[in-house]
């Protein structure tokens, strides 16, 4: 390796935490491989009763992918063709793609400028008699206004999907996030806030007729083998990634921990930085800072990610084109001037459980 490359700033170094988790790691992984089993073994089991218990929620259904999770979820829950689910344009494509692989359509609404979040006003706007049911995204790990969207929800007879794939162990008044819908689905993919070493994804929730449909469409659509009662999936969460999650789930608050406090220690420093807005904590929800997003001026961001870039700095714009905007949706859909905006002006900065004060001074003065 170069100096250079040694001394980059990566937008997640994930090695610092696998290090030290690394003897937990490889004894989990040691006798995954001992026993010989690899597809829903007693570590998928074990690791769905620990997710339950940590959410506060009485079922967890460990599965493929957090895409899977979502679309899992809203088929267990009965969404069909020619539902309409009320959705963020402002989030990862999988989320409206779960909606459409069901066949509803998902109905974008804008955001709230301040938190990137569903904004509770446009969503209650956009309800109409197709309407059934809601998939809030806690986006960057800040929860959405649940309070709100439960109310609305209720009042309109519809289910609500959160989509957690970046909030794991974030809390909305005390919560978890995914405990307070009628299904949390959640992403395991390695650079989220719990992170396996490859694909997986887990539904949540209390309904047990939800979770039996959802453990049986994972599996081919059978409640036993070899009598398969539905189309479903192949989309079950491995032995070794469930091994790797135990041990990780043990660690998470901590990391969660340290990704709050360097959040703080960015949002001291840039404070008083003219151009840059921070993100903000509402009231009751706790921020677990899967990224670090500020807004630049929209006129200046490509260029200030240039010269981070040139100085060693990584940065990443999630996402550069709303999910409204892109080709598969464009055609119908409306225009949501807060996200479109939001797309143009967000700048995701360095972030993780092991980034420390030297590096967020380094980016800082970048940015300055």
């Amino acid at each position: 390796m170069t100096d250079e490359v040694l001394d980059r700033v990566p937008i997640l170094d994930l090695r610092p935490d696998i290090d030290r988790q690394w003897d937990e790691l490889t004894e989990a992984i040691n006798e995954v491989l001992r026993s010989g089993r690899f597809i829903l073994g007693p570590n998928v089991s074990a690791f769905e009763e620990e997710m339950a218990a940590y959410l506060g929620v009485d079922h967890a259904i460990g599965v493929n992918s957090g895409t899977d999770a979502v679309t899992i979820g809203l088929r267990a829950l009965g969404v069909r063709p020619g539902d309409e689910v009320i959705t963020t344009p402002f989030t990862f494509f999988a989320t409206p793609e779960s909606i459409s692989s069901v066949g509803a359509t998902p109905v974008f609404v804008d955001i709230d400028p301040d938190t990137f979040n569903l904004d509770v006003a446009a969503v209650a706007a956009a309800i109409g008699e197709r309407t059934k049911a809601i998939v809030p995204v806690h986006l960057f790990g800040l929860a959405c206004d649940m309070e709100a969207i439960e109310r609305i929800a209720t009042e309109h007879d519809l289910l609500v999907v959160e989509d957690v794939a970046q909030a794991m162990g974030g809390e909305y008044h005390g919560a978890r996030l995914g405990s307070l819908g009628d299904v949390g689905a959640f992403s395991f993919f390695p650079s989220k806030n719990l992170g396996g070493f490859g694909d997986g994804g887990l539904i949540a929730t209390d309904d047990g007729r939800v979770a039996e449909l959802a453990r049986a469409l994972r599996a081919h659509g059978g409640k036993a083998t070899y009598a398969n009662e539905m189309l479903g999936y192949n989309s079950r969460l491995d032995e070794l990634q469930a091994a790797v999650l135990r041990v990780r789930l043990r660690h998470l608050d901590d990391a969660n921990r340290r990704r709050r406090a360097a959040a703080a220690r960015y949002s001291e420093l840039l404070r008083d930085v003219p151009g840059v807005r921070i993100p903000i904590e509402p009231p009751g929800a706790r921020h677990v800072y899967h990224q670090y997003t500020v807004r630049v001026p929209p006129e200046e961001r490509d260029g200030l990610r240039a010269r981070l870039a040139a100085g060693g700095i990584d940065t990443m714009v999630y996402y550069p084109t709303p999910c409204h905007r892109l080709p598969v949706y464009a055609a119908s859909s409306p225009t949501l001037p807060a996200a479109e905006e939001a797309a143009r002006s967000v700048l995701s900065l360095p972030m993780g459980p092991s980034i420390d004060d030297e590096t967020i001074g380094r980016v800082v003065r970048g940015l300055r």
